[in-house]
């Protein structure tokens, strides 16, 4: 394994590149053809009292947990190194932007992901919502809306130092219970990897449906995978080292600004490639089911909605450091505190945001 790791790093750029590029089309030809939506999800629900796509995103979640707590046993990946293990949790940005995000993706129609494969499959109005979300990321990063998120949400952060070395769930069960670390954290796993499971296939209807648990479990993959990538090119003294795996919502931001600066900034990155071949993916899919074609608003509301929503979802999603995929899946994966928290206000402000849309229709 080391001697693979060593080769990954030498050629890192290719690797991310290729390998990246098709890790998002296998995951933008799934949700295409499984019609995996977090968005439709939650309608699902709502609406209909049909509970299998919410629990394909749960099985996906699951695959994840246990997929990288057997990257980390085989030295492949350290989770310590991800973003989502810092020991400043930012509550406030976890809950709002969750929120934030859950509303916009109803306005815009679905979540990142989901307008990601739409626009692959020829859906001018994902475009439109891609660019918007991009954008809007940006400004709350750094641009215009940078400021007033400092100074908004930096007083709403917790310092975990003190007691915990991550934010890992088990780090806090130990921290706790007094229990070692390693069996708090292989605890922690056991239980909630362990309790989807059994609510996931519990339910007959959804153990009948191979579609849904497709979904689940090749979607869980791809995050694995991600991690797995860019785990063995992972290189601490590199100039921009990036241990990541599937998340959309800054990536469409980098794609915009890639697209218009490329020759100053050499290879794109993970998420640039993953967001290229999600919408590869998502083109693939539309043509194996003879669904190509070219759409785009009704009208003038339509277009306002769907652009209302993009915008929350840019600036939720930098918020919460993420969106369904990249914190609900991606983050909530390492069992993260705040990836947690962000999951549970996404599906809030999703709720939120089909009750607001049933009022107004």
């Amino acid at each position: 394994m080391e001697a693979l790791q060593e080769t990954m790093i030498e050629s890192a750029a290719m690797y991310i590149g290729w390998g990246g590029l098709i890790i998002g089309i296998v995951f933008g030809f799934i949700v295409y053809r499984t019609n995996f939506c977090t968005m439709g999800s939650i309608s699902d629900i709502l609406s209909f009292g049909d509970y299998k796509r919410f629990r394909a995103w749960l099985l996906a979640s699951a695959t994840a947990i246990i997929g990288v707590a057997l990257l980390e046993r085989g030295e492949i990946a350290d989770m310590n190194m991800s973003m989502y293990q810092t020991t400043s949790l930012a509550w406030g940005g976890h809950i709002v932007g969750g929120l934030l995000f859950g509303f916009g993706m109803v306005f815009a129609g679905g979540c990142v992901s989901r307008n990601l494969v739409r626009a692959g499959g020829g859906d001018l109005r994902s475009i439109v919502v891609l660019m918007f979300t991009g954008v809007f990321g940006y400004m709350t990063i750094g641009g215009l809306l940078g400021p007033l998120r400092v100074a908004l949400f930096t007083p709403m952060t917790a310092d975990l130092s003190e007691s915990m070395d991550d934010q890992r769930i088990g780090s806090l069960v130990s921290s706790i219970t007094g229990l070692g670390w390693d069996i708090a954290n292989l605890v922690t796993i056991i239980v909630i990897a362990g309790g989807i499971l059994v609510y996931c296939f519990m339910d007959k209807d959804f153990r009948n449906s191979g579609n849904h648990m497709i979904a689940g479990i090749g979607i869980g993959l791809c995050v694995v995978a991600g991690w797995a990538l860019t785990g063995l090119t992972y290189d601490e003294f590199a100039d921009n080292p990036q241990l990541i795996s599937l998340s959309y919502v800054r990536p469409s931001g980098d794609t915009l600004d890639y697209l218009m600066r490329y020759t100053a900034l050499g290879a794109p990155n993970f998420g640039v490639v993953t967001l290229a071949g999600a919408m590869i993916g998502g083109f693939i899919g539309a043509l194996s089911r003879g669904r190509l074609h070219l759409t785009t608003f009704a009208d003038q509301s339509d277009s306002i909605r769907n652009m209302f929503g993009a915008a929350l979802m840019g600036i939720g999603g930098v918020l919460a450091l993420g969106c369904t995929v990249g914190q609900a899946l991606t983050g909530f994966s390492t069992l993260a505190i705040g990836s947690l928290i962000t999951f549970i206000f996404i599906v809030v402000g999703g709720i939120a945001g089909v009750k607001t849309m049933e009022t107004l229709a």
